[in-house]
């Protein structure tokens, strides 16, 4: 049994994470751009004439960084500002690092002492150049900061600015041939610290976006085109390769960061445990979190022995990747033992509850590269009941259910997550199907939430990926209740970490209803509405397998964790508690089936690996999409169908 961390190293060695709480505050177009339809293009063909920078460049740089949006002049989890995504960060300590807010035990293994780490918040560090990169702007043209960060065409003025002076220290010329800007393009994304793996991967991305063209409307209503360029071929253009000893695709830059495994007294250890997977145990799930942190804070947490792990870390400015712990071992991230030893979790540089601190096109692409590489390699599908959010992870006992954690929330894009992914989220069956779907239009679906700054206060009004659940066919009835979230039954709200009565794009759930625009979905034993209407659809329709309780049986328990039954643990290995959520799966509900399962336990206790056993028993299991969260039942309790029957 493993007792608390009481180290005294942990107050020296603990950094917590320092977050970036950062302050809020014409020519026509070429023929490569594509049309004219707005001031923002008008802008960057403006920059692009006056820098003598590729219009083609400008643009395929500033898709990277923002999507062309931008963003109300709100700065990103970075402090990027505009659709050049200029940084002007200023430092600020943060509450409470993620993996250690509320009380939600990272490692979830009821075998254990519960893991609750603390730290101790750092001193501001020197901030690094590639968050400084407006100054640097604001030096090169001429304009006030205030302008680079609130005016989008000061702004795009200040990235073409920045593309030039990279091409000139390069000793180039000022070419219109895009093919010639590679280079620059890549030192563009090193901001003056010569990381040339992550600038080679980040000119490997936007030469993709070039040959392969973009158009969208961006966040303010803006139509932007950039015409493909299928030939283009830049003589400079190279690979770039993960770093040695990691786990990663190539097109990415990845270094090795490794967490502890350690040793500190009392069989203390940490941070992570040894295992062989996929040979001992298959790896089901990827778990999406956010840091709740800034980088360098966050990589001094995983390398602390006495904190918590994960697999992989991903930064927002360029999309950079750092491994700490190989995909054969289980990190403690997810809060259910269960999830951990059958997962691989990767944060995301970035918070939950600043809708504003938007994530870049750049981590976007890059976890999404590292997501297809990992769900090739180890055979998981990809799909919300496989692809996790931290906040679809269910707690593994009706006691962790309140303390789970939330992220990465409301606001990450998982309708663009998928799309980046290879795999849209689209229709795959008629009105008949029997399923739905999850699929609200990113950008103008803007529920209101509270709670982001401070209890009860307003959130900025933000595009988001959930849609809310209410008991009956309109907004005048309730919200759908949780009772493992309020066992005393008290109402749901619309606090930005409250997921009782949400569900989340690319999530299937068995219509049970349907009244004029609203649609009902079989939903933690209850019937939920959401607005469904045929002309702004949330919801697509969709197929599938679901479950029912067998015949003649009112209700099954639903589960947390899929562990075995008692008869299955060897000697020497305690049986863990096949212990029910305080949900049930009623008579005639259904619930979309992610995939079959054995029972399971890998049983990990001890710094010396000799005693590892991985339990494996008779009994199988169903995942369920349940509720917000995911859930397992017993497949002796159930029967399976097609949803359309």
């Amino acid at each position: 049994m493993r007792r608390p961390v009481t180290d005294p190293r942990r107050s020296a060695r603990a950094v917590a994470s320092a977050a970036l709480l950062l302050p809020l505050l014409a020519a026509a177009p070429s023929a490569e751009s594509g049309s004219e339809d707005g001031g923002l293009q008008r802008a960057f063909a403006a920059a692009a004439a006056e820098y003598h920078v590729p219009q083609s460049v400008l643009l395929g740089v500033s898709y990277l960084q923002s999507r062309w949006d931008t963003h109300g002049g709100a700065p990103s989890v970075t402090g990027g500002y505009g659709p050049m995504h200029l940084t002007d960060a200023r430092t600020a300590l943060a509450g409470a690092p993620h993996h250690s807010e509320g009380t939600e035990d990272a490692r979830g293994d009821e075998a254990r002492t519960p893991l609750l780490p603390a730290t101790d918040l750092p001193a501001p560090a020197e901030l690094p150049a590639r968050l400084r990169t407006l100054p640097r702007a604001a030096e090169l043209t001429g304009l006030s900061p205030e302008a680079l960060r609130t005016d989008p065409a000061a702004n795009v003025e200040g990235g073409a600015a920045l593309l030039a002076a990279a091409q000139r220290e390069l000793g180039r010329p000022l070419s219109e041939d895009p093919a010639d800007w590679y280079e620059a393009v890549a030192r563009f994304a090193e901001a003056g610290e010569g990381d040339t793996a992550t600038g080679m991967s980040y000119a490997h991305d936007v030469y993709d976006v070039l040959r392969t063209g973009e158009e969208r409307f961006t966040d303010d209503g803006q139509r932007i085109a950039l015409a493909a360029q299928p030939g283009l071929a830049p003589a400079e253009e190279r690979t770039p390769r993960p770093a040695a000893g990691t786990e990663c695709p190539p097109t990415v830059s990845c270094e090795w960061i490794p967490a502890p495994y350690e040793e500190f007294g009392d069989n203390d250890y940490g941070n992570h445990d040894l295992g062989d997977r996929p040979a001992s145990q298959r790896i089901e799930y990827i778990v999406v979190h956010d840091t709740e942190g800034g980088w360098e804070g966050v990589l001094d947490l995983v390398q602390d022995p006495t904190y918590v792990s994960w697999q992989y870390s991903l930064r927002s400015t360029d999309g950079h990747i750092a491994q700490h712990v190989k995909a054969k071992d289980v990190a403690w991230h997810a809060g259910n033992w269960y999830v951990n030893a059958k997962s691989i979790g990767l944060e995301h540089e970035g918070f939950l509850a600043y809708p504003d601190s938007w994530y870049t096109e750049a981590m976007y692409r890059s976890s999404a590269r590292l997501v297809r590489y990992l769900a090739q390699k180890y055979g998981i599908p990809l799909d919300r009941q496989h692809v996790l959010g931290h906040d679809t992870v269910p707690g593994p006992t009706t006691a962790t259910v309140r303390g789970m954690h939330t992220d990465p929330g409301p606001y990450w894009d998982w309708a663009h997550y998928f799309q980046l992914l290879g795999r849209p989220i689209e229709p795959s069956a008629g009105p008949n199907g029997g399923l739905v779907t999850i699929r609200p239009d990113y950008a103008t679906n803007r529920p209101a939430y509270t709670g982001c700054a401070s209890r009860g206060e307003s959130c900025p009004v933000h595009g988001s990926s959930a849609v809310r659940l209410y008991a009956g066919p309109g907004e005048s009835y309730p919200l759908i209740k949780d009772i493992g979230l309020r066992p005393d039954g008290g109402p749901s709200t619309i606090d930005v970490n409250d997921i009782g009565s949400r569900v989340s794009t690319g999530q299937q759930f068995a219509v049970a209803d349907r009244a004029g625009d609203w649609t009902a979905i079989w939903y933690l034993g209850q019937k939920a509405w959401f607005r469904n209407p045929a002309k702004e659809p949330t919801a697509v329709h969709a197929k599938g397998l679901v479950v029912t309780p067998r015949p003649g049986l009112a209700s099954v328990p639903v589960y947390g964790r899929a562990y075995p039954e008692a008869s299955a643990y060897p000697a020497g290995v305690p049986a863990q508690a096949v212990s029910p959520l305080p949900y049930k799966l009623l008579e005639k509900q259904k619930y979309v089936v992610g995939g079959k399962v054995p029972g399971e336990y890998y049983y990990a206790v001890t710094f010396d690996t000799a005693g590892h056993r991985v339990v494996r028993g008779d009994d199988l299991y169903y995942e369920i999409q349940f509720g917000h969260r995911v859930a397992f039942v017993r497949a002796a309790d159930v029967t399976v169908a097609a949803s359309g029957s």
